[in-house]
């Protein structure tokens, strides 16, 4: 029996292309398939990728306060070691800014991780109610085409915000159904029943406003 797993890859351009080509195919079907002369093996390879990354060689390109020291070529070169297509499988990205002083000796706490585990929580046990009657599903990112279009259905204004969204991102196919499962997850987490246009907004925020950052 294999479970889910993650996979953090930090400093993600400084893997090798081709390392990091050869992983798309296993994040879209969860199977990962080794060929040799002998024959070829196929395994279960259901993950979570997460990864983080600087926005140029010396870390600082964007940054308010301390100029970047590459130049236009350097930064060109190392944000394209990550394609495209690679990016679009990725539901979030979030950009992290410097956090300044007044943030780290502030001593107000957040929301506390029970509370937050609990609205998790929820969100999962309504997944798991949705997908009662399909076993091969077990969270909103498992779904396909045909279950996105039953269990992530946007009202009218909802309809027309995706519409621009697609035409102003150029969004593929993929990053269109990813934004609706990640609402429908938003939505989960907000015990909605209905994907909402702040879910929507929110969602399609977290899409990468260019190529790379």
């Amino acid at each position: 029996m294999f479970g889910f797993c993650h996979l953090f890859l930090d400093e993600l351009p400084e893997f090798s292309q081709k390392v990091l080509e050869v992983m798309r195919q296993p994040i879209e079907d969860k199977e990962v398939t080794i060929s040799r002369a002998q024959g070829t093996l196929t395994f279960p390879a259901n993950f979570m990728l997460i990864a983080a990354m600087n926005p140029c060689p010396c870390g600082y390109f964007g940054d308010p306060e301390r100029p970047c020291t590459c130049s236009r070529g350097l930064i060109d070169r190392y944000q394209k070691r990550i394609s495209g297509p690679l990016l679009d499988r990725f539901d979030i990205h979030v950009e992290v800014p410097r956090v300044d002083y007044d943030k780290l000796t502030d001593d107000r706490r957040g929301e506390p991780s029970g509370t937050i585990r609990a609205r998790i929580e929820r969100a999962r046990q309504r997944q798991r109610a949705r997908f009662a009657a399909q076993p091969h599903l077990h969270a909103n990112a498992d779904m396909g085409p045909s279950e996105i279009r039953a269990h992530c259905k946007p009202d009218a204004a909802g309809q027309q915000l995706l519409r621009a969204t697609l035409q102003q991102m150029q969004l593929s196919a993929r990053g269109y159904h990813r934004i609706l499962k990640l609402a429908r997850t938003i939505a989960d987490l907000a015990d909605s029943d209905a994907i909402e246009l702040p879910h929507l907004a929110e969602a399609i925020q977290y899409r990468p406003k260019r190529q790379v950052w």
